[in-house]
């Protein structure tokens, strides 16, 4: 979906494709089939963007294969699918299980994680649009905590500032820029939008960025307009957004809320859990530990990182941090100049909420997705973009 801003500029809009994961080429023909042409149908559009995420095992096929590559554009084409975006956080199995800690695996430090990025911009600047020359790539933020020694993040800035070299070479090749984010998370090397600033600075170039994640931003208890003003005054690039709400209660220490809280712990994510205190922010790596250890303090808001749909919060005595996301995409589109201008909805935990609020088919998942964007939509409305046909 695209949309004018009032300076002239466009704004993309699409939905991340992680909810729908697949491993292989295959997969992801038929979920461009299966699941993505069907929202677009019922948003009544003949163009819908979409992130698209791309595991190792079909990037590899891909980019070994120029066939296969005209034959994925060709599909997006017939479907009236448009790739502006790729989230390049998940290398591979998204989809398992059980996926916790694995999800940070490769990282920065591991030159498997700058070959896989680099395969997918190369094959970004192939599936953009003929009328777009400007793609972006979200990643993870540097690497999970543990472990990351002054030694760790030396090996992940050499990394960057190779990525970076290489999409200068691209763009000279191809005509096409494309840009990376990283994407603080809670628990990772780069927890905050503070966090991103140093290293990035360090590496210098407007070719990695951020990627702003309002769940991410929202667990962490940041402030919206004292990040961007920090990213701004940096000169820190910010490459995309993700539009997502994480999960908040307001009054943790009552048993009714743990009790509706532990519905949402379960096997498959990683939900870490955060909250403010007179000392600084408290959290826990998982949800489960929050509730089962007590070593998260419960005299005030509790937020996990479970993105929740956008559309539909969780039945009270729980919520989302929705409005956090409001106050951020105001702050990001609604100035004279936008800060960014690729915007994606990553809701990949439709099949992780509690039973009874799941997607039982692919219709019902399809009409969530749907809703989701057309909430977005209306939200950028609000904001003076007009919807491009």
């Amino acid at each position: 979906m695209r949309f004018r801003h009032p300076d002239g500029t466009t704004v993309h809009l699409a939905y991340c494709t992680n909810v729908h994961p697949a491993e292989t080429l295959d997969g992801v023909l038929a979920q461009l089939r299966d699941h993505c042409e069907p929202v677009r149908r019922r948003l009544g559009r003949d163009r819908l963007g979409i992130g698209l995420w791309l595991a190792r095992g079909a990037a590899r096929t891909l980019i070994t294969d120029p066939g296969a590559q005209r034959g994925l554009r060709a599909a997006l084409e017939h479907r009236g699918l448009e790739v502006v975006t790729l989230n390049g956080f998940p290398y591979d199995g998204f989809g398992d299980d059980h996926v916790k800690y694995r999800v940070y695996r490769p990282d920065w430090t591991d030159p498997e994680r700058l070959a896989h990025t680099t395969d997918l911009a190369r094959l970004l600047a192939v599936l953009l649009p003929d009328d777009v020359t400007e793609g972006t790539i979200s990643t993870l933020p540097l690497a999970w905590r543990t472990r990351f020694d002054p030694r760790a993040a030396a090996a992940s800035r050499a990394a960057l500032t190779t990525l970076a070299q290489r999409l200068d070479a691209l763009e000279e090749l191809t005509g096409k820029s494309i840009s990376v984010g990283l994407e603080p998370e809670p628990g990772c090397a780069v927890e905050t939008t503070a966090d991103a600033i140093g290293p990035l600075t360090a590496i210098g170039s407007r070719r990695i960025g951020v990627c702003v994640d309002t769940c991410h931003l929202a667990t962490s208890f940041e402030d919206p307009a004292t990040a961007l003003a920090r990213l701004t005054a940096a000169g820190v690039t910010i490459a995309k957004a993700q539009l997502s709400a994480a999960l908040h209660a307001e009054e943790p220490h009552l048993p009714e809320v743990r009790t509706a809280l532990a519905a949402f712990a379960e096997p498959r994510f990683l939900h870490q859990t955060r909250t403010r205190t007179a000392a600084g922010l408290r959290g826990t790596d998982d949800l489960g530990e929050a509730l089962t250890q007590d070593t998260l303090p419960d005299g005030a808001p509790w937020r996990a990182h479970f993105h929740i749909p956008l559309h539909a919060p969780p039945a009270p005595p729980l919520t989302s941090t929705l409005p956090v996301l409001r106050d951020t995409l105001g702050r990001l589109v609604g100035p004279a100049v936008p800060l960014v201008r690729h915007l994606e909805v990553e809701t990949y935990t439709w099949q992780a909420l509690p039973a009874g609020a799941r997607p039982r088919n692919r219709n019902q998942l399809a009409d969530g997705i749907a809703a989701e964007l057309t909430l977005a939509r209306d939200l950028l409305a609000g904001l003076g973009l007009k919807e491009l046909p």
